[in-house]
C-alpha cells in the first residue's frame, strides 16, 4: 500500500491532499468538497476507508487553500465559485495521470456540497478520464448546463427527509443524458449525520464506482 501526503499544483495554488493506493487498483476515487469539510473530515475518512477496502485508491484533497478557507468561512465566496473548484479538480485529475502509481487509472469523482457541482463539471472537461460521478448530499443543480453534457454514470445520493434537496436532485437527474440514478436514503437528513445513514450512503457510492468500473472495462 502506498500512502502519502501530497501537494497538488492547481490553478496557481498548492493544494494539500492525502493519497492512498492499496496495491494494484482498478481505479481511483477523488474526493471533492467546496468548503466547511476538509480532507480531515471524519465522514470523508470513513467513506475513503470503505473505498480502499473495495480495492479503490483514494485522493482526499482540499480544493481551497488555508487562506481561502479562512476567507470563505466569513464571506462564503469561494465555496460557490464553481468554475474555480472545477479548474482545481481538473488539475487534480491531470496530476493523478502524471504519477507513477496512478498513471492511466480511471478516476471516479465523489463530490459533497458545492464540490458535487464541480465534480459534474469536471467530468465534462475530462470525459476520457472520469468514469463515474457520485454526489453525496451535494448541490448538483449548481452544475448548470454542464449537467446536459455529462456522459459518465452519475449517482445522486440525498437524504429522504430533506424534501427540497430531493426535488433539486430529481430535477438535476432529468438533465443528465447518460446513466444516472437518484438514491434516496430514507429517514436521513442533511449531512447523513446518523451512522446508519452514512453507512448506506457509503455502500451506495462504493457499489456505483465498482459497477461503473466493470461496465467501462
Amino acid at each position: 500500500m502506498i500512502s502519502s501526503m501530497v501537494l497538488v499544483p492547481a490553478d496557481g495554488a498548492a493544494l494539500a491532499g492525502d493519497l492512498v493506493v492499496p496495491g494494484p487498483t482498478r481505479s481511483m476515487v477523488l474526493f471533492a468538497h467546496g468548503s466547511g469539510s476538509s480532507r480531515h473530515s471524519p465522514r470523508n475518512r470513513v467513506v475513503a476507508g470503505e473505498m480502499r477496502r473495495a480495492g479503490l485508491g483514494t485522493l482526499l484533497m482540499d480544493l481551497l487553500t488555508e487562506r481561502e478557507e479562512r476567507t470563505d468561512a466569513v464571506t462564503e465566496t469561494h465555496r460557490f465559485d464553481i468554475p474555480l473548484l472545477t479548474r482545481r479538480l481538473v488539475a487534480a485529475i491531470d496530476w493523478l495521470d502524471e504519477q507513477p502509481d496512478t498513471e492511466g487509472a480511471p478516476v471516479g469523482l465523489l463530490g459533497a456540497g458545492t464540490g458535487a457541482a464541480a465534480a459534474l463539471c469536471a467530468a465534462t472537461e475530462r470525459p476520457g478520464r472520469v468514469y463515474a460521478v457520485v454526489s453525496r448530499d451535494g448541490r448538483p443543480d449548481l452544475a448548470g448546463d454542464a449537467l446536459e453534457r455529462v456522459r459518465a454514470p452519475v449517482l445522486l445520493v440525498v437524504g429522504g427527509n430533506d424534501t427540497e434537496a430531493v426535488r433539486l436532485h430529481r430535477e438535476a437527474a432529468e438533465r443528465v443524458p447518460g446513466p444516472h440514478k437518484v438514491h434516496i436514503v430514507r429517514g436521513a437528513t442533511h449531512l447523513f449525520a446518523d451512522p446508519e445513514a452514512l453507512e448506506q450512503t457509503t455502500e451506495a457510492a462504493r457499489d456505483w464506482f465498482l459497477s461503473s468500473a466493470v461496465s467501462r472495462a
